[in-house]
């Protein structure tokens, strides 16, 4: 009430922040969370030239998501507070370190499918690109953009097309600068996923792309996670074409076949991962010639070798 009572004076929104900042951790402020959230983002959005108040309400909105994950909380934030969050996006957008703190909090807003929505509505996606493109050197950034974008990208329909397309190249290059990278690459691979399911792609994509995730792949077999999300990528790109399946056969780094087999047995007990290489392998013996190339290299021993791990499944 103090807050709301003078949401023009600048003073007064900081210091009921921290106030707030001082509250939150205690479990009876556990019910007040999204009111306490409505109330720090108009105070940063009616403020919004302020640094300090925005770093403040930033911090503090990080810590009250924190604690609602930790519960397994997903807290639905509606439009208005994408439309503040978007706003301090543009107004900071070449303040690296705090956009680095900002994409970190647009990343865990965006674990809710409702208030990934309400993202996409006040039309994030643009500025997401121009932020990696500004900042493709921060690993930070890129993880949590990418994240984002996942999650925009999954939950989107027809109308996000073609902007979504323009990330393709973007998120890409991530994948490209950050290939040594596991968590960023990781990020990216599952943002190249849902790009590629939603169709985000010309012609021209495929070969390169199927390289790139071949790359990732090799340089990060130990992490299950990234395996099992460019298994995917991988899927969803020789699904829509059998160019992609012969990239992944004539790599010039090696046969992607041999690399695949090598990855499962590394995570021979990881469901998650048996299941992802099983469906990229159903969508390559879509084409006959590709069939053939697999059946030479013996892929049905190890198909047969997960049944057997897997008998339940």
């Amino acid at each position: 009430e103090f807050m709301q009572a003078s949401w023009d004076i600048e003073e007064v929104q900081a210091e009921g922040i921290q106030h707030l900042a001082s509250f939150v951790k205690d479990k009876s402020a556990f019910p007040y969370r999204l009111t306490c959230t409505e109330v720090i983002t108009l105070a940063m959005k009616t403020h919004v030239d302020s640094l300090d108040l925005q770093v403040e309400g930033c911090t503090l909105l990080l810590e009250i998501l924190s604690q609602a994950l930790e519960q397994g909380v997903m807290m639905a934030l509606d439009e208005s507070v994408a439309s503040c969050l978007l706003q301090t996006v543009r107004r900071y957008s070449e303040n690296e370190e705090f956009l680095s703190m900002l994409c970190t909090l647009l990343m865990m807003v965006s674990a809710s499918e409702i208030a990934a929505a309400n993202l996409r509505k006040v039309g994030i996606i643009p500025d997401l690109l121009s932020i990696l493109r500004r900042f493709l050197h921060n690993d930070k950034i890129c993880f949590s953009c990418c994240a984002v974008l996942w999650s925009l990208a999954v939950s989107g329909n027809n109308a996000d097309q073609a902007v979504l397309e323009n990330a393709f190249p973007v998120t890409s290059a991530v994948l490209h600068k950050h290939l040594q990278n596991g968590v960023v690459a990781e990020s990216a691979c599952s943002a190249l996923w849902a790009l590629a399911l939603q169709g985000c792609l010309m012609d021209s994509d495929y070969e390169p792309t199927a390289a790139l995730l071949l790359d990732a792949l090799r340089m990060n077999p130990e992490r299950a996670v990234l395996v099992q999300n460019g298994c995917l990528a991988l899927a969803s790109l020789v699904r829509l074409s059998e160019t992609a399946a012969l990239a992944i056969l004539l790599d010039s780094k090696g046969s992607g076949i041999e690399l695949i087999k090598d990855e499962y047995h590394l995570h021979f007990d990881e469901p998650g991962v048996a299941e992802a290489l099983c469906l990229l392998m159903n969508e390559m013996v879509q084409y006959d010639e590709v069939m053939l190339d697999m059946r030479s290299q013996r892929m049905e021993k190890l198909l047969s070798e997960i049944k057997l791990w897997f008998p339940f499944s």
